[in-house]
């Protein structure tokens, strides 16, 4: 990898040649900008404007805008003439716990490489001190004509370095946080646990830019002349949530369904929606039916169904008297009958004499 600065890391007395190289790289796309009606380049030219024409590189210098308006010019001269001490150096001036550098203050990348041989003991030295004191060490160092704050920290075996904005840089969070009164229950929070618990953790490797893929097929496809253009499909707006405890139930399921954890889950969704659609409204009886549109047929049918329910409720009558009538008399002549065998039994009985027994 190409160096973009050479210098020394300055740990106490100890000095360590090192060179500087970008340890992260964009892999944004870039696009120019062209005339749409022919497709020709469109390129901005600097022209001064006092006189309108055009500067060369070369003639193009810095300047400070003051409050009214006026520069004040600066040359690299000036620059040069101030004291840098870190021109050259990365000053390690402390070691503190990571945890306490403030994410927010995180800038640019780098990794630093030793250079040459006489820095591989040095800076093997400052790596496993660094790993076995389990903290980063805090810098200054000078790039691109300003001085910068960094930290110190090990990647593998290789020491590695962030650009940190300066403490004055980081914008207190004044506004931001919500100005209503919310309390949140335990059970939502309950719920909020176990969809990031489902949702689990993920391999930073496999995460990749789908959106640049899917521009760069795009570019592909339009070079090749087999770019055929479709209709987006847009998604609709999400609405306002009502239920939180509900959005987070069906998150949860959701979570489970996509890891493969619940088999049912979809059954259950799928239910879920059922119950979510609207059900009609049940109208009374008679209560659709126009009343101008055949008003007398319905009349007479009415009329015609109620004597049938009527005829029909006396024949039941009817019936229901004559089986009570036939059930009543098979009662009382059974009962006749028992009594005529139990009074022929005691007559029996009556007449037969009883044996004497001998002593």
């Amino acid at each position: 990898m190409r160096s973009i600065w050479n210098g020394a890391i300055s740990f106490g007395l100890v000095s360590i040649p090192i060179k500087l190289v970008n340890a992260t790289e964009s892999h944004s796309i870039s696009f120019r900008q062209i005339h749409v009606s022919d497709g020709g380049r469109v390129r901005y030219r600097k022209v001064c404007e006092l006189d309108g024409e055009e500067v060369p590189s070369a003639e193009i210098g810095k300047g400070y805008e003051e409050a009214d308006g006026s520069i004040v010019p600066i040359t690299d001269e000036d620059l040069a003439q101030l004291p840098l001490a870190t021109a050259k150096t990365i000053e390690i001036m402390s070691f503190v716990p990571a945890e306490e550098i403030d994410p927010l203050q995180m800038d640019a990348a780098y990794y630093l490489a030793a250079n040459g041989a006489t820095a591989a003991k040095p800076y093997t030295l400052l790596r496993e001190a660094l790993k076995r004191s389990r903290k980063v060490a805090i810098a200054k160092y000078a790039l691109r004509g300003r001085e910068r704050l960094g930290m110190l920290r090990v990647v593998d075996d290789v020491i590695a370095m962030h650009g940190l904005l300066w403490p004055d840089e980081i914008r207190a969070p004044e506004g931001v946080a919500p100005e209503a009164d919310v309390t949140v229950r335990d059970a939502e929070l309950d719920l909020a646990d176990a969809l990031m618990a489902t949702l689990g953790e993920v391999e930073m490797a496999s995460l990749h830019d789908d959106y640049r893929e899917a521009v760069e097929a795009l570019i592909v496809a339009k070079s090749g002349g087999a770019f055929e253009p479709t209709e987006a499909m847009a998604e609709p707006a999400g609405g306002q949530v009502i239920d939180l405890m509900a959005a987070l139930e069906k998150s949860v399921r959701a979570a489970k369904a996509s890891r493969g954890e619940a088999g049912a889950v979809g059954d259950a969704e799928a239910g879920a929606e059922a119950e979510a659609e609207v059900t009609p409204i049940r109208r009374k009886a008679g209560a659709g039916v126009p009343k101008a549109v055949g008003g007398k047929k319905s009349t007479a049918a009415s009329a015609k169904k109620t004597a049938a329910s009527a005829a029909t409720k006396k024949k039941t009558t009817a019936t229901g008297k004559s089986d009570a009538g036939k059930s009543t008399s098979a009662a009382k002549s059974t009962a006749k009958t028992a009594a005529a065998k139990k009074t022929g039994a005691g007559a029996k009985k009556a007449a037969t004499p009883r044996k004497r027994t001998s002593a």
